[in-house]
């Protein structure tokens, strides 16, 4: 899909006279689009299921949500977290997740079930541990995260293979790759090692067309451009609601 998408961007770019963008520039260009436009299915979900419960949308054959959940699931990822600190509670988040759907205690007895990892904020923490009524169990655990480190508690669930994260991971960077010819252009090469397409659906691409545009826009200083790509992406929008 990437280079159906980079034809078509150049070929409205190029029909006006409006400039040039490089692979490289592209390629920014793309990964910020397949951002904004992974990030609002999310945004879309939530606006659907809202329309849903207040029965303003039906579902059946045109269940909207349902196809966004698709998209969505289709990113999700499955990792036992290492330790920030050998022998600690304290566990690194994946380098490539988006959103925490459930953390997990794999090992509370053997031939047993593991245990959700209740998220906690930082401000609670200390009191649910000073009492010994809410004080967090290996039964019933619970974790703060500061950054792109949780600790988990009780502390004596510090195992090097504890905990497991269930988790909606960022797409991968779309990548152009190209062979550079003597006498002409870049020329497509999706034989490239590197070469990485978009990881959102065939349908997106009048989107990423258009959000693509319109970043390329503000960067050759094209006014027409972006009101153009702004144009679309508004029409667009407004039809899926």
């Amino acid at each position: 899909m990437i280079n159906s998408v980079r034809n078509t961007v150049l070929s409205v770019l190029n029909k006006n006279n409006y400039g040039y963008i490089s692979p490289s520039d592209f390629n920014q260009f793309a990964k910020q689009a397949q951002m904004d436009l992974f990030e609002d299915y999310f945004y879309n979900l939530n606006y659907q299921v809202v329309k849903e419960n207040a029965r303003q949308s039906g579902t059946g054959l045109v269940d909207i949500s349902k196809g966004y959940e698709e998209v969505i699931s289709s990113f999700s990822k499955t990792t036992t977290l290492t330790q920030a600190t050998a022998n600690t509670s304290k566990y690194n988040l994946p380098s490539d997740y988006y959103l925490l759907n459930v953390v997990q205690y794999n090992t509370i007895g053997a031939g047993q079930p593991g245990v959700e990892i209740e998220k906690v904020e930082e401000n609670k923490i200390r009191s649910l541990i000073s009492t010994n009524l809410l004080a967090p169990t290996a039964a019933f655990p619970v974790y703060v995260q500061r950054g792109n480190i949780i600790e988990v508690y009780p502390t004596t669930i510090n195992g090097a293979t504890n905990v497991d994260s269930y988790y909606i991971r960022n797409p991968l960077d779309p990548k152009w790759t190209w062979v550079q010819l003597t006498s002409g252009g870049p020329v497509f090469n999706a034989s490239a090692a590197d070469y990485q397409d978009f990881e959102l659906p065939l349908s997106d691409e009048p989107d990423l067309v258009m959000k693509i545009l319109e970043y390329a826009g503000v960067s050759i200083r094209e006014g027409d451009v972006v009101k153009f790509a702004d144009g679309e992406l508004t029409q667009e929008s407004q039809s899926e609601k």
